[in-house]
């Protein structure tokens, strides 16, 4: 048996210490992956009908990759972008005033950054300190909460239920734990729930973030693909660009997956908090994508589509799922559907949670769903599956109810 490299005593405790990479336990997208590997190789002659793929499923627009080919070949975007060009800027302040009516200076309360993930793992570089607290909504993306951890802060995990609308309840916070808290981060519309935040929760946040000293950072990852009503935007409402920061990116409402573009807007200097991290953290994002970005920000014509596309998919999934016993209905946003998984099926089998749902959904009828535990056991179905045209749409979600109603699952 070979010993460990002398390095194994010298990991840092926020990633397991000396036990880093001894662990048998296994990351729930992981076990999806595997399960997949496992489906496929079972039953290769099966069509894979895969929910679970939380990116887009279409290439960038075709103005936008061909803006991208020209500036490929310009000599003056060779360079470090550092916190950015003023010509993205602009077009992300364009962009705001556009679809939201929040006017912003571009040179003070917008800079940009390599995707909406890289923001929500910097911010927190910003004010935590050991023994800080950031409160977080669960389920949701968990790398604020992770760089929370790393810097020696903890988490306050903010329950999202039906019976609140899947918005947290900030009544509900202790105070001692309010009074230690430095962040507040939200994500509406929400991923996974699909729920749309309004303007009185958003004006109750506001309230509690001044009452609390508390930062809020809101991820608007999923904001052009709001089905209720028009796009919300948290900077809309009285007294939030005093209070925080909303963190925008291209990849869902433009089919730049990948891509790795976005922005942080709000209070000039939490906006420059962030730059001053991001100066230790990175050189930018290569300049010819931000200039790619900037087309697709100045063609409202893209995100109107892609919502439109995924709108029309969603609703196809919830009568599908619906006609299958599943208790669904339209989300407000996102191209995420989250409903309560089954109990089990009428063949006696139980289901004790909801990752015990997906995986007898993949390894008896190949349906990939990203299970979740932690506020109640529900099953996140995305329609960003792979389908050329409508008719192989309707086609997939034929198959869809074929093989859920073979399963007869009990709910």
């Amino acid at each position: 048996m070979m010993s460990d490299p002398y390095f194994q005593q010298l990991f840092a405790e926020r990633i397991g210490g000396p036990q880093y990479g001894k662990g048998t336990e296994i990351y729930k997208f992981e076990k999806i992956k595997r399960a997949k590997r496992q489906a496929i190789q079972t039953r290769p002659d099966r069509l894979l009908l895969d929910f679970g793929i939380g990116e887009n499923d279409s290439m960038a627009d075709a103005a936008v990759r061909q803006r991208m080919a020209r500036e490929i070949d310009q000599a003056e975007n060779r360079g470090y972008a550092d916190n950015g060009i003023a010509e993205f800027k602009e077009a992300a302040a364009r962009f705001m005033e556009r679809n939201f009516g929040v006017r912003l200076d571009a040179a003070t309360e917008v800079n940009h950054c390599i995707g909406s993930k890289t923001a929500l793992a910097m911010l927190p570089a910003c004010f935590i300190n050991p023994g800080d607290v950031t409160l977080m909504t669960v389920p949701g993306y968990p790398v604020a909460g992770t760089h929370t951890r790393y810097y020696g802060g903890s988490i306050c995990r903010l329950p999202l239920v039906p019976e609140n609308d899947f918005l947290p309840d900030l009544d509900a916070i202790p105070s001692d734990i309010a009074r230690r808290a430095k962040l507040l981060v939200l994500n509406y519309p929400n991923s996974p729930t699909g729920r749309v935040a309004t303007r009185e929760f958003y004006q109750r946040v506001v309230d509690f973030a001044r009452d609390h000293q508390v930062v809020v950072i809101q991820d608007a990852a999923h904001i052009m693909l709001t089905f209720e009503g028009q796009p919300l935007s948290f900077l809309q409402v009285p007294g939030a660009r005093d209070v925080g920061v909303e963190v925008h990116s291209l990849s869902k409402g433009f089919d730049m997956i990948g891509w790795r573009i976005g922005w942080v807007c709000g209070h000039p200097r939490l906006v420059q908090a962030l730059a001053d991290v991001k100066d230790n953290s990175d050189s930018g994002q290569f300049i010819a994508i931000q200039k790619a970005a900037v087309t697709a920000l100045d063609d409202d014509t893209i995100p109107r589509r892609v919502n439109e596309k995924y709108r029309r998919r969603m609703e196809k999934l919830v009568a599908a799922l619906t006609n299958c016993g599943f208790r669904c209905q339209m989300p407000g946003g996102s191209y995420f559907l989250y409903t309560p998984a089954p109990r089990g099926a009428r063949d006696g089998v139980q289901f004790p949670n909801a990752e015990a749902a997906s995986q007898h959904l993949i390894t008896e009828q190949s349906i990939v769903t990203v299970p979740w535990d932690d506020a109640g056991a529900f099953l996140r179905f995305s329609v960003t599956y792979e389908a050329a045209d409508q008719e192989a749409e309707d086609a997939l979600m034929a198959e869809t109810i074929s093989r859920l109603q073979q399963l007869r699952l009990v709910f």
